[in-house]
């Protein structure tokens, strides 16, 4: 199903910097009437607002207290469209001790938060219409990565959640996308030692953007992420996007 997002009341969480805060500024600038910046801290976004003409209001949300998306949920009655940036990457040695901290950090936000959006949001989303739920996901939701490799299977299980959202919500008409990036210019790049090859953060939002319009649920926006999606689209299409019943 295609969405557009002119004239319509968005939310997107981690929208303080990198990828969430130029989907703010790209939402706005393709006709969205408001968007709820939903952030840790909302002093954070306090400029973006303030330069929004009152079309941006900053929400206290964080993945990983339930009652703040609870909170969020009950001031944001009017969203239409909801875009889960918001995630974690803790560099953790598979081998070491850490990884299992790593892993339980990263499968709690980039998870669990995910999980607690989708259950805090689509009913706000029913009553509204429908509408849409974008997911940030990222290549190495298919491909694991070794120095990564807790962050990729949290990422791997997020894009298996989205699967799910994607049929569940479609019984009250909301559109679901799953979303692959790359390496994108954002700080979590930076840590990740990606920074000479990461593109800039308006690849995505502008995808994301050009994907609502036409109705994808997969997103592969830069141009490592296409490279993947040139070798995972068939399978993606016959088996993923395939609506498929029990014998």
């Amino acid at each position: 199903m295609k969405f557009d997002v002119s004239g319509k009341i968005a939310l997107v969480t981690g929208s303080n910097r990198g990828i969430g805060k130029v989907i703010v500024e790209k939402l706005l600038a393709a006709g969205a009437t408001k968007v709820y910046a939903a952030v840790r801290d909302p002093a954070s976004v306090s400029a973006l607002v303030a330069s929004s003409g009152g079309r941006v209001i900053a929400v206290p949300l964080d993945l990983a207290k339930p009652e703040t998306i609870t909170a969020a949920a009950a001031v944001a009655k009017d969203v239409q469209l909801l875009i889960n940036n918001a995630g974690v990457l803790k560099a953790a040695n598979l081998m070491g001790a850490d990884a299992f901290e790593a892993l339980d950090f990263e499968i709690d936000i980039n998870v669990k938060g995910l999980m607690r959006v989708a259950q805090a949001f689509a009913p706000v989303l029913k009553q509204n219409g429908g509408g849409a739920f974008v997911q940030l996901n990222s290549v190495v939701s298919i491909k694991n990565f070794p120095d990564f490799a807790t962050y990729c299977a949290s990422k791997a299980a997020s894009y298996s959640i989205t699967q799910a959202l994607r049929d569940k919500l479609a019984e009250q008409g909301t559109v679901v996308m799953s979303v692959h990036p790359g390496p994108i210019a954002t700080d979590m790049a930076d840590s990740a030692g990606l920074t000479e090859i990461a593109e800039p953060p308006a690849v995505v939002a502008d995808a994301i953007l050009k994907g609502l319009a036409v109705g994808d649920f997969h997103v592969f926006p830069d141009s490592m992420a296409r490279q993947f999606w040139q070798a995972y689209e068939s399978f993606a299409k016959s088996m993923i996007e395939t609506t498929m019943t029990e014998a």
